[in-house]
């Protein structure tokens, strides 16, 4: 005997159905703390520029206590390397395959592998090196290896800088800001520590105690300000 197929309930023609929520509430929330998450990270990035600041002052600070022909080396591959890249060639493949060699050296620690090719200038860290070997057997290199110096930590610096800065979805530009901020401080402690190895004046200590004074004072000042 066959069942009988009953009809299948439908709402009523004058009883719209209920429409299809896209999103709802837990998309509103994610957006709204996304933003939020953007923002406190653009604070971050503000607090951060008086350790740049800091860093900067305590390196300088140091570093005119060395000779001075040895200084204007170094300069000359900073300046050497922002002639190239603003009017001559952007050696962007030279600063990605430098990045390739830091990811390959970290393949093995995840939590390095991402951010050791933005922190670490991977040329320099190569240079200083090579001038640990040559040194000893090799006189009078110490100006070229200063005028590499200057020239590998600029081509770092401002592609890790036009990297961080190309994120589109880098809402008020927090991670550039402290993202940034953090690569020089940590490039300019890098150079500051090899220095003080191969230089008897300049005293990573001094740089160190130096750079705190710095900007233990302008959040003081500002502490000072807001709240006094």
């Amino acid at each position: 005997m066959a069942k009988k197929e009953f009809p299948k309930q439908q709402l009523p023609k004058d009883f719209p159905e209920p429409p299809i929520k896209s999103g709802g509430l837990a998309a509103k929330f994610s957006g709204f703390f996304h933003k939020l998450f953007n923002i406190v990270k653009f604070i971050l990035g503000i607090c951060a520029l008086p350790f740049v600041y800091a860093a900067t002052a305590g390196f300088l600070n140091e570093f005119g206590l060395i000779e001075h022909s040895l200084r204007a080396d170094f300069w000359a591959g900073v300046i050497a390397m922002l002639i190239i890249y603003l009017f001559i060639w952007e050696p962007v493949i030279i600063y990605t395959k430098g990045q390739n060699l830091l990811e390959f050296i970290f393949m093995f620690l995840k939590p390095l592998v991402r951010v050791a090719p933005y922190l670490l200038p991977v040329y320099t860290l190569i240079l200083f090196l090579f001038y640990s070997m040559l040194s000893w057997f090799v006189k009078g290199i110490t100006g070229y290896f200063m005028f590499l110096a200057g020239l590998t930590v600029t081509l770092h610096l401002i592609f890790s800088a036009r990297t961080m800065r190309g994120k589109k979805e880098d809402f008020l530009k927090g991670n550039y800001l402290f993202g940034f901020s953090l690569i020089y401080v940590i490039n300019v402690a890098l150079l500051s520590a090899y220095f003080s190895s191969i230089f008897e004046k300049f005293s990573f200590i001094n740089f160190s105690n130096h750079s705190f004074q710095v900007v233990k004072g302008i959040f003081s000042a500002v502490f000072t300000q807001l709240f006094l």
